[in-house]
């Protein structure tokens, strides 16, 4: 896969899971759907989950559910490092 299939893959899930969790901004938005998409793969192998679609619409649906991985994750920590008792 090319860089350009890349950002587009990464640009779409970080945005879709940005709607849904809430997003850092566009290029932040990008590179966690680009992360995501290696924590998506390795949580779909990990569990022996199967893709549900085909090609280019796999990779992306596979990239969005790590997205929503790294950005509950982030915001849990981000909540953790903010409280003050």
């Amino acid at each position: 896969m090319d860089i350009i299939a890349w950002l587009i893959v990464g640009l779409v899930a970080g945005v879709l899971a940005s709607l849904v969790v809430g997003g850092y901004g566009i290029i932040a938005d990008i590179i966690v759907g680009i992360v995501g998409a290696f924590v998506g793969g390795y949580v779909f192998r990990q569990m022996h989950w199967h893709v549900p679609f085909e090609g280019l619409a796999g990779t992306i649906f596979v990239a969005f559910v790590g997205a929503l991985i790294l950005l509950l994750i982030l915001r849990l920590l981000r909540g953790v490092r903010t409280r003050r008792y």
